[in-house]
């Protein structure tokens, strides 16, 4: 009996790492986005500085952004930031058509940006791995006259460049960014006018069970406990 009831606690355990894990960018409501892989949340709004009035446009400077991010209070937080993206290899861009910190398909190990486009999203670039043309590519599947979309949960993702919180070491007066129109990452003068996407660490909600694993616990809960009652109803004195 204890073995069989050993099997069902398993398969409760299983049924909720599986859960878990099916999932890389869930809705946690009030306009958040957690992902799960990353362990971030990042605003729905992917132009809220717009949104809520900053901006006529939502495009800020660096610096500007960088203050943005760092005041901003949503959900009740306010540790907000900018994505982080890290410069690997030789310092500075080494472009090329996939695998590496800059151009196109680039490290999503890497960018919080990256990772976004090409693994939550499920965007193009507009070159594969092996330089050749992808006509799907960017955030309206090539279209260039769409310049705002709504993909997957993301509201309001502009077609341009998106500012990171990350300096651009070889030169201080540029910063990393990434091209959500071509799907290609590389570094801007932080006196440019881009748009901003603003993430903090960590979750902002406990992860709900789903309501098929919980009527399952429940289950074995009540059944652990009725054993355990006729178990000691039946024992002698």
């Amino acid at each position: 009996m204890k073995s069989h009831y050993a099997t069902l606690a398993a398969g409760l355990l299983l049924g909720l790492n599986a859960s878990n894990s099916q999932a890389a960018l869930i809705d946690r409501g009030g306009g958040l986005l957690y992902d799960t892989v990353l362990n971030v949340t990042w605003l729905q709004d992917a132009n809220y500085a717009k949104t809520n009035g900053y901006s006529t446009t939502g495009r800020l400077s660096w610096q500007d952004a960088m203050q943005w991010a760092d005041n901003l209070q949503v959900g009740g937080f306010d540790d907000w930031r900018l994505a982080t993206i890290t410069d690997t290899g030789s310092p500075g861009c080494n472009f090329a058509y996939g695998g590496t910190d800059c151009g196109h398909n680039t490290q999503t190990t890497t960018s919080e940006l990256s990772y976004m486009f090409y693994v939550n999203l499920g965007l193009k670039s507009i070159y594969d791995s092996q330089g050749n043309f992808q006509a799907d590519f960017g955030i309206a599947n090539g279209n260039l006259a769409v310049d705002q979309a709504d993909v997957g949960l993301v509201k309001n993702l502009r077609a341009y460049n998106y500012w990171s919180g990350s300096p651009y070491a070889p030169d201080l007066d540029k910063a990393w960014q990434f091209n959500t129109t071509f799907g290609i990452q590389g570094h801007n003068p932080k006196t440019e006018l881009q748009y901003v996407w603003a993430v903090r660490d960590g979750d902002v909600a406990a992860v709900p069970i789903p309501s098929a694993v919980w009527l399952f616990g429940s289950a074995l809960l009540s059944a652990l406990y009725s054993e355990r009652r006729r178990t000691a109803t039946i024992l002698p004195t």
